[in-house]
């Protein structure tokens, strides 16, 4: 199922949002470490979802989130099962979460690829807001 431009917008703005606007030499690892701190376990409650990110690049590699009732782990590598799917450059990640590239853009020009639930993906920036 693919999703739609202007959700992954607000999608994409709410997670970058989390990571207090990334440094241009920035890896995905910072991205996602300061994900950690904007956790929200009332908007995790009764959630049972799993996030993947498969990123290229020299900083690439696979990164996961899973949620499960209030409760969450993150991780390097690959998930089994994942609801939403993440498919884009390390560079071009980090570029999303300092400004310089909207989530649309990425989209529309294939740079970003989303695989999965529409649903499971919009409730990503209420948990992680």
């Amino acid at each position: 199922m693919k999703m739609k431009v202007p959700l992954l917008l607000a999608t994409f703005t709410a997670l970058c949002s989390a990571v207090v606007l990334a440094q241009d030499n920035s890896t995905p690892q910072q991205v996602f470490d300061g994900m950690k701190e904007s956790f929200r376990a009332d908007k995790a409650k009764g959630v049972h979802a799993k996030w993947q990110w498969n990123l290229s690049g020299p900083n690439g590699g696979d990164w996961w989130i899973e949620v499960n009732d209030g409760t969450y782990k993150m991780g390097k590598g690959k998930i089994d099962n994942p609801s939403v799917t993440f498919i884009t450059s390390d560079n071009d990640w980090v570029a999303m979460c300092n400004g310089k590239l909207k989530g649309s853009w990425a989209f529309m020009t294939g740079r970003l690829k989303v695989r999965g639930s529409q649903s499971v993906a919009r409730k990503l920036d209420e948990i992680f807001p």
